[in-house]
């Protein structure tokens, strides 16, 4: 063995090819290096080609007042910020720049799917816990042109689920303060502040085009108010303005609960629910797409409760809130959670925008549809045992609802494999077995009598194609071919492949 790599290592072809080998990764290396030398140059003359801003000459910018303070003095970071940011939006920032912050976007949404993004034009109506983390999320992943809608002021307990803000902030507007601190990150963004409450009276002239008369790609609804998020979604209903609404964040602790539905479905969530039923009384009962929780209250989690009756004591609780009218009462509220709200409502703008297949598995409303499919598998699972043990009861399925959820909406998109129908659907054998379905374990009353079903062995079906497949196949032996034609044989087998490959992971 010795001698033979003697040669090898001693033969004319193989010191060439080592040499070829380093050769090429040492000009690679260099390529590499030039490449990151050279655009950490043209970073360092950019920001080298912001004039001084020693002299604190600046403008501050005032808008109008909702309890507001004005807009305090920019430091010389702010300043300088707010510099880069203005030539950047007049076109002095070097494409190639952008391109590489936005890399791992343009590698996920394709370069198109990118250039989509940066030519949209996003409105969020509501700027606070939820909405700040949404506007975040599309500055930095792309979208350039951004107006915020909302009335308020940072204040101190907006610090507990702020994506931004800071101590320094309170007392600013919550508009301001997404400009002020995004800008440091996606200096391109162009963003328009419009510091008012919305209602139907404005909503004309908040979400009327950007300046260039580009209609708004996608409106976020992330208001906490239900009067003013219906007048919103109501707006965009009747005017036919793509629009995702944020429900609740208040009182909700658990992250997997967190989903996109249509708002006519969803449920378990008092904000939404009453946004809902407001709707339909309107005639609106469903269209909008919606981002909620199905997680239920329950024995020492947070609520939210009336004002004490020393608040009512002290005089009009009305003056208790930021405005008349509006919300007087502070939410329980987690700080993770208006996070997860906001970043789940910006992703799905991402997605339409840029045109990436949505698929979500739809979760909402479901429960009961599972539960059958469950219930009618077990019940087959035994009339199917006792063709092989007669007398046979109490035999167990081993599938969860998780299976059954898997199984009908991910892996057959809640439709027949046979015929495409999406109601009325069970899950049921496609073959019959050659022994038994049976699994017995132990005796007596210890006995376990369990059916050896697994994914792969089920596919989707209306309960009326199940109702004849049971009888001619599992029944009396059919072979498919005599039921099924060739296309829907191979079909069902590809997607029973499928199943077998995720069993691992259950």
């Amino acid at each position: 063995m010795s001698s033979f790599l003697s040669d090898t290592l001693a033969s004319h072809r193989f010191q060439l090819l080592a040499t070829a080998v380093l050769s090429g990764a040492t000009a690679a290396s260099l390529l590499l290096g030039y490449q990151a030398l050279e655009r950490e140059e043209r970073l360092t003359e950019l920001k080298q080609s912001i004039p001084s801003l020693a002299d604190g000459t600046h403008e501050t910018q005032q808008l109008n007042g909702f309890g507001a303070s004005s807009v305090p003095a920019l430091d010389k970071e702010d300043a300088r910020n707010q510099e880069l940011a203005r030539r950047a939006q007049a076109g002095d920032f070097d494409e190639e720049l952008i391109l590489e912050q936005l890399a791992r976007n343009r590698v996920f949404l394709t370069p198109e799917g990118l250039e989509k993004l940066r030519r949209s034009f996003v409105i969020v109506v509501g700027c606070g816990g939820v909405g700040s983390h949404c506007v975040a999320s599309l500055a930095r992943s792309g979208v350039s042109k951004i107006r915020l809608v909302d009335f308020d002021q940072v204040s101190l307990s907006s610090l507990n689920r702020h994506a931004v803000a800071t101590l320094a902030d309170v007392g600013i507007s919550k508009v301001l303060c997404l400009q002020r601190r995004l800008m440091a990150i996606a200096p391109w963004v162009r963003f328009d502040l419009q510091q008012e409450k919305f209602e139907e009276a404005v909503a004309a002239k908040m979400l009327d085009p950007w300046h260039d008369g580009g209609m708004p790609d996608f409106i976020v609804d992330a208001i906490d108010n239900i009067e003013t998020k219906v007048e919103l979604l109501k707006y965009c209903h009747d005017h036919e303005l793509p629009v995702i609404s944020a429900m609740g964040a208040g009182c909700k602790s658990d992250p997997t609960r967190i989903i996109v539905g249509d708002i006519g479905a969803s449920k378990d969530d008092r904000l939404s629910r009453a946004t809902r039923r407001r709707l339909k009384l309107l005639g609106i009962t469903s269209g909008i797409p919606a981002v909620y929780s199905t997680e239920q209250s329950g024995e020492g989690k947070a609520e939210l409760l009336p004002l004490a009756d020393e608040e009512f004591q002290r005089g009009s609780v009305g003056d208790l809130g930021v405005m008349p009218n509006f919300r007087v009462r502070i939410l329980p509220v987690l700080g993770t959670m208006p996070a997860i709200f906001g970043l789940t409502a910006a992703n799905h703008v991402i997605l339409s925008i840029a045109g990436y297949p949505i698929d979500y598995v739809p979760a909402k409303g479901r429960e009961k549809m599972y539960e059958s499919i469950f219930n009618y598998v077990q019940g087959s699972e035994e009339k199917l045992a006792r063709m092989f043990e007669p007398g046979v009861i109490g035999v167990k399925t081993p599938l969860t609802m998780g299976d059954v959820a898997f199984l009908a909406e991910e892996l057959y998109h809640a439709r027949s494999i046979i015929s495409g129908i999406s109601t009325k659907l069970v899950l049921i054998r496609w073959r019959k077995p050659e022994v038994t379905n049976l699994n017995i374990i132990g005796e007596g009353k210890d006995v376990q009598k369990c059916s050896t079903i697994r994914l792969r062995d089920l596919v989707c079906m209306t309960k009326e194609e199940a109702t004849r497949h049971e009888k001619d196949i599992l029944k009396l032996g059919m072979p498919l071919e005599s039921l099924y034609d060739a296309e829907t044989i191979s079909n069902v087998e590809a997607r029973l492949a499928e199943a077998a490959k995720y069993e691992k992971l259950r």
